[in-house]
C-alpha cells in the first residue's frame, strides 16, 4: 500500500478514536451537568455532585480540542467545509461551552440561593445543549449536507440553519448522544457520590441506557431506508480537491453496502447495543466500575456504526454528490501527515497517561462539602 494512502486510513482511525474520547470523557462531565438539578435535592447534594468530576472535568475538554485540531491539521477541507456549514451550531456549543466553566467557578461562590439556583440552569443547559449538538451534527452528516463549491473553491451552502440542526433524524441522533451522556454522567455519580445521588443516579442512568438502545435502533431503521451514498470511482492518492476526480451516487439504504460486503461489521452495531444493555443491568445491580466500561464501549460501538456505514465518506454533499468530502480527497499532505503522526505517538499516550494517573489518584468516595468550604465546588 502506498504510504500516503495508509496514513489517510490511519488518520481516519484516529480520527474516530479523538471522536470516542470526546464522547466518553466530555459527554461524561456534561452528564453529570445535565442530571445535576434531578440528582440533587439541596445545594449540598449539588455541590457533591459537582466534586465528583471537578478534579478533571477541564482535562477532558483536551479531547474536545484535540478532536477540532485534529480535523484542522489532517483534514484542512473537512475542517473548512464543515465549520463553515455548522457555524450557527458552532456558536451555540462554544456560548454553552463558556458558561460552563464560569459556573463551575462562581456557583458556589455567593452563598444566595437564587444565585446558586441560576448556575444549576446553566449546567443543565451547557450539558445538554453540547451533547445534542455533538449528536446531531452527525445525524445530518449522515443525510447528507446541502453545500457545493464554485469552480475557484469558493463554498456555498444551500440548506437553512433550522433544517440540517432540526430535522427528525438528526433530533434522534441528538437525543442519542445526551442519553448515553447521561448514563456515563450516572455511572460516574454512582462511582464516586454517596447515597442518596448515587441511588438517583443509578436510575436515571439505567433508564438512559435503555432508551439509548430504543433510540439506536430505531435510528438504524432509519438509516436503512434513508438515501445514503456510494463512491463509484476516485483515486485514494489523490491530493486535498474536492471538485473533482471522484463519481458518487445517492441510493436509497446505501449505508448498508459496506454490511452487505462485509458481513463482520455487524459485530459493531451489536457491540453497541450489547454496551447498552448490559450496562445498564450492571447499574441496575450497584457495579458502576463495569457498569462505566460497558458505556464507554457502547459508545465505541455507536460510533464505529456511524464510521463502517460512511467509510469513505467524511461529509456527503447532498447539492453536489461528486464534491463530497471523502477521506480521499479531503486529507492534508503527505508531508503533513507524516508529521501529524509523529506527534500523536508522543502526545497522545501522554495524554491518556496522565488521564489515568489523576483518576487513580482522586479515587475513591466524595463526600458532601462542608457549607464553609470555599476550596470545593
Amino acid at each position: 500500500m502506498d504510504l500516503y494512502i495508509g496514513l489517510k486510513l490511519l488518520w481516519w482511525v484516529l480520527l474516530g478514536v479523538l471522536l470516542m474520547g470526546l464522547a466518553i470523557m466530555v459527554g461524561m462531565d456534561m452528564g453529570v451537568g445535565t442530571l445535576l438539578r434531578f440528582v440533587g435535592k439541596n445545594d449540598g447534594e449539588r455541590r457533591q455532585a459537582l466534586n465528583v468530576v471537578g478534579p478533571h472535568w477541564d482535562g477532558n475538554q483536551v479531547w474536545f480540542i484535540l478532536g477540532g485540531g485534529a480535523i484542522f491539521a489532517a483534514w484542512p477541507t473537512l475542517y473548512a467545509t464543515s465549520f463553515s456549514v455548522f457555524y450557527i451550531v458552532m456558536i451555540l456549543l462554544l456560548f454553552s461551552m463558556i458558561l460552563r466553566p464560569v459556573a463551575f467557578e462562581y456557583r458556589s461562590k455567593v452563598a444566595a440561593s437564587k444565585w446558586r439556583d441560576s448556575w444549576d440552569w446553566v449546567f443543565l443547559i451547557s450539558g445538554f445543549l453540547p451533547m445534542f449538538v455533538y449528536g446531531a451534527a452527525i445525524g445530518n452528516i449522515l443525510e447528507g449536507v446541502g453545500f457545493h463549491f464554485g469552480w475557484d473553491g469558493q463554498y456555498y451552502q444551500t440548506e437553512s440553519f433550522i433544517w440540517y440542526l432540526l430535522n427528525p433524524f438528526a433530533i434522534l441522533s441528538g437525543l442519542l448522544a445526551v442519553s448515553m451522556s447521561v448514563y456515563q454522567g450516572g455511572a460516574m455519580l454512582m462511582l464516586r457520590g454517596t447515597d442518596p445521588i448515587a441511588s438517583r443516579a443509578r436510575n436515571y442512568a439505567s433508564t438512559a441506557g435503555i432508551i439509548a438502545i430504543v433510540l439506536f435502533i430505531i435510528g438504524g431503521f432509519m438509516i436503512s431506508g434513508m438515501t445514503g451514498y456510494s463512491l463509484i470511482s476516485g483515486d485514494p492518492g489523490m491530493p486535498a480537491n474536492a471538485v473533482s476526480g471522484q463519481v458518487v451516487h445517492a441510493v436509497s439504504g446505501a449505508w448498508l453496502d459496506n454490511y452487505a460486503a462485509q458481513p463482520i461489521l455487524w459485530i459493531v452495531p451489536l457491540l453497541a447495543i450489547a454496551g447498552m444493555l448490559f450496562g445498564a443491568l450492571m447499574l441496575r445491580a450497584n457495579k458502576p466500575i463495569l457498569g462505566w466500561w460497558l458505556g464507554a464501549i457502547a459508545w465505541i460501538g455507536i460510533l464505529g456504526t456511524v464510521a463502517a456505514s460512511m467509510f469513505p465518506f467524511l461529509m456527503p454533499s447532498s447539492e453536489n454528490l461528486n464534491q463530497s468530502l471523502t477521506i480521499w480527497n479531503a486529507s492534508g499532505s503527505r508531508y503533513n501527515l507524516i508529521w501529524m503522526t509523529i506527534f500523536t505517538a508522543i502526545f497522545v499516550p501522554t495524554i491518556l497517561a496522565y488521564t489515568t494517573w489523576c483518576f487513580r489518584v482522586m479515587r475513591g468516595k466524595v463526600n458532601p462539602p462542608n457549607p464553609a468550604d470555599d476550596h470545593a465546588y
